[in-house]
């Protein structure tokens, strides 16, 4: 895509008709250069002539034509939708007098780009501009909402710059895409540009024809008809005794109100939600400091099994306890399953209007309501899944985040953010206190921790056995010396008979690495793994019966045979929940068996005797909690090829142990897991310990994250051309490019969650999910300290835009601090 005429230089001829010497022509070829010459057809018809071409056209004096445009601040500074790196700033329009009323800053805006017509946002309205040439005008105002506030626009500018990206990447993740009819139902309400900047009032034939721009806009873009039913905008607060919804509305973008409040401001905690603190250390004084307004930064580790307060219980309590002194809450839970436990939680707390959620299972038309709701300040606090970080929360004061470590949390789109890093920045950008919690603690918490940068709260060790469950393990010396097959069985006796026993009190909870019934199988004769001819996928099988298919693209292999040796006989590589199931079943005759992994995810059980057979993060929540949890195929999720899967493997583990009730009421855990530190710190239930220890090990040897890295992925020349134009600081270290073949596709964990239920299973991701990488791509790492982090990532920023705008070098990916790059 090209620049409009009014963003390119002038084009100026190569040979200008001042430069004397470039017009000199050799005497002796006076005849050969007027034959080269184009013959003019008009010439001896001077008249014709000055009818048929017209003369060239006077300079513009473009700060003269805006002075007299009569618009105050007449150029709009707008930044397009347009994710080409080249593109990656603001440009500039100048804003026509009938829509100089709505086009105030954030709202969305149509304009002409070359020979395109492209939307974008105004980032601010200015008085002049340092074009030369005459500016192109605003073609419509989309919408009178400012659905972009000043410091996301400054949070998209932090995260490109992060994350080598660009602010229209940044954006598309943060604003929620519009439905015009709630946009025509709150433009009522809204102040006009004149009444922002506190400047005299338009005339009414003025006001009309922005009205009737608007009106347009919507209808071009054939918005106006929502398929679902509709909310009615509230034409009052829900509180007794508040303004207008226009008062208010007009006052809290002008500036002259604070967010909704839920009640007056606090003054002190209450002794219920001190309580709920005080089995932690530095637990009741990071509330206090919460309840003072001050930024308390905190890492949490939670208890498990706790009878009164849960983790949706703790956090729902710091978020009320900070929206009581008017801030505005941010509160990311990694899935939807886990956001509807914090809601309920919330629910209990605080009104029902004095919260959003969004998330992307939400229709269209709910979620941009509670998106407008959060921007105009009508809420003092939203909760969400990971698109959630970005929201628009007005006089922020606190963001939450449970479970940080999870997957799920990280942007699957460029530039591929993870929500934790997002409210980092947030709250780094608006003093705001933080919150990260879980029943884990990821090595980039303990990081935060490590540097004092959050203060750590947790329960001291006599309180952890108190309400933790009785671990075993099937994979020490002395269960090995009772049960040598233990080392083999899937299920070992140990596991059976915990079970069996735990059975007679409640439901059993049985965690297993995959779902479907067998999602990979080698061959019975040389063991080679079973690959799909086409595309070079794994094959499954859904049922006992069923004709193998590839897990990528979906072909069915017909009359299987080992493309090694021949063999058309097959073993299974891994045993899935399904299967998992059936076996069990035959196991425990008259025992109901629930699954609940992949597409069928299971929110909740009952308290009756069942075995709940669930995928890592479907793991559904028994009323009263389960007698016990067996943790099969703990080996195979320690055994992928990547630096995460310890820390990975250890997180799963303690989420589901943490559904079990404690020891003192009989809870027990047994695991498969083999002797080793992330085995050791399950059975002793210390996460701080292994996360500091991942820590220490990695700072020593220079990986993430006590460095950060960057991956260039593309073709082989591609990177290696990206690479030469590089300027990096002395002490980046640069590993590679090396070539992605089949293997790195065969054996990364999976990080793309199901946000319906959880993490999914642990499976192989399709070429597509591995970061848009194919076989054949190369990859480059650089690995860099965080101090040369904004040196190094904005030169990887601007060398990606120039080479984008010379065209001398092919797409290439950009990802920073991508969980499974090493």
């Amino acid at each position: 895509m090209r620049e409009p005429a009014s963003m390119q230089p002038s084009k100026v001829d190569a040979q200008s008709p001042t430069d004397t010497s470039s017009m000199k022509v050799s005497a002796s070829e006076p005849a050969q250069q007027e034959s080269l010459q184009q013959p003019d057809l008009l010439q001896g018809f001077p008249a014709l002539r000055d009818a048929l071409i017209p003369p060239e056209p006077e300079p513009v004096d473009v700060h003269q034509r805006l002075a007299q445009s009569g618009v105050p601040y007449p150029v709009a500074r707008v930044r397009l939708d347009n994710t080409l790196p080249h593109l990656d700033r603001t440009f500039d329009y100048q804003v026509p007098s009938e829509l100089s009323e709505d086009a105030v800053p954030g709202a969305r805006v149509r304009v002409r780009f070359g020979s395109q017509r492209v939307t974008g946002f105004i980032a601010e309205r200015a008085e002049t501009t340092d074009v030369a040439k005459g500016l192109q005008p605003l073609l419509s105002v989309l919408s009178r909402i400012p659905a972009v506030s000043a410091e996301i626009f400054d949070l998209a500018e932090a995260l490109a710059d992060r994350y080598a990206s660009t602010v229209a990447n940044v954006l598309r993740l943060a604003v929620t895409p519009r439905v015009a009819s709630l946009d025509k139902q709150y433009a009522q309400f809204l102040p006009t540009f004149s009444e922002l900047m506190g400047l005299p009032q338009g005339s009414d034939e003025t006001a009309d024809k922005a009205e009737d721009s608007v009106s347009e806009s919507v209808a071009e873009d054939g918005l106006d008809t929502d398929h679902e039913p509709q909310e009615e905008v509230s034409e009052e607060l829900p509180t007794s005794g508040s303004p207008s919804l226009t008062d208010y509305i007009r006052g809290f973008l002008l500036g002259g109100f604070a967010p909704y409040q839920i009640h007056p401001p606090a003054a002190q905690v209450s002794a219920e939600d001190s309580r709920a603190f005080s089995d932690y250390e530095n637990g009741a004084e990071f509330l206090e400091d919460l309840a003072a307004g001050s930024p308390a930064r905190a890492v949490m580790n939670v208890l498990p099994a706790h009878p009164e307060f849960d983790w949706a219980e703790l956090l729902a309590i710091a978020v009320v306890t900070a929206a009581a002194n008017s801030r505005g809450v941010l509160a990311v839970a990694p899935d939807q399953k886990t956001l509807d436990r914090l809601e309920d939680a919330l629910k209990r707390r605080v009104p029902t209007g004095a919260y959003v959620r969004l998330s992307s299972s939400d229709k269209p038309h709910s979620r941009y309501h509670a998106y407008l709701k959060a921007r105009l300040g009508l809420v003092p606090i939203v909760i969400g899944t990971r698109a959630a970080a970005y929201a628009p929360v007005a006089n922020l004061g606190l963001v939450v985040c449970w479970d940080d470590g999870d997957s799920s949390l990280v942007e699957r789109r460029s530039p591929y953010c993870h929500a934790r890093d997002v409210l980092l920045l947030r709250a780094q950008a608006t003093d705001a206190a933080a919150l990260f919690a879980g029943y884990a603690m990821s090595s980039e918490s303990a990081r935060l921790v490590r540097t004092r940068w959050a203060s750590h709260v947790r329960a001291p060790r006599a309180t952890v056995h108190e309400f933790s469950p009785r671990i075993f393990s099937t994979g020490n010396d002395y269960q090995l010396a009772r049960d040598p097959l233990a080392a083999v069985a899937r299920i070992p006796r140990l596991a059976f008979e915990r079970a069996r026993v735990a059975l007679q009190h409640g439901p059993v909870l049985v965690q297993v690495a995959r779902s479907g019934y067998v999602p990979s199988f080698s061959c019975q004769r040389c063991r080679m793994p079973a690959r799909c001819n086409t595309c070079r996928g794994p094959l499954s099988l859904a049922a006992g019966a069923s004709v193998p298919s590839c897990s990528w693209c979906g072909r069915l292999a017909q009359q299987w045979r080992c493309a090694e040796c021949g063999y058309d006989q097959w073993r299974s590589g891994t045993v899935g929940a399904l299967r998992t199931a059936e076996e069990l079943g035959r196991a425990f005759r008259g025992v109901p068996v629930i699954s609940s992994a992949g597409d069928h995810v299971r929110a909740s059980v009952g308290a009756e005797p069942a075995l709940v057979v669930a995928t890592p993060g479907a793991e559904p929540v028994a009323f009263g909690g389960y007698a016990a949890a067996l943790l099969l195929d703990a080996d195979a999720m320690l055994r992928f090829d990547s630096l995460r899967a310890p820390e990975a493997a250890l997180r799963r583990w303690f989420n589901a142990a943490a559904l079990v009730r404690s020891a003192a009421q009989g809870g027990v855990v047994v695991t498969t897991a083999s002797p080793s530190p992330v085995e050791q710190a399950l059975v002793r239930w210390d996460p701080t310990w292994f996360a500091l220890y991942e820590l220490d090990e990695r700072s020593q040897i220079g990986l993430p994250p006590a460095v950060r890295t960057a991956a260039i992925t593309g073709t082989e020349d591609d990177v290696q051309a990206f690479l030469a134009e590089l300027n990096l600081p002395e002490g980046v270290r640069v590993t590679g490019p090396v070539p992605l073949d089949e293997d790195f596709f065969a054996h990364q964990s999976v990080h793309a969650g199901v946000e319906s239920g959880g993490e999914g299973d642990i499976s192989e991701p399709s070429p597509s999910g591995a970061e848009d990488a194919v076989p054949g791509d190369w990859r480059a790492i650089l690995f860099f300290t965080y101090a040369q982090a904004p040196q190094v990532t904005h030169e990887l920023r601007s060398v990606r835009a120039a080479l984008s705008a010379l065209r001398r070098v092919g797409a290439v990916q950009v990802r920073c601090d991508g969980l499974d790059v090493v």
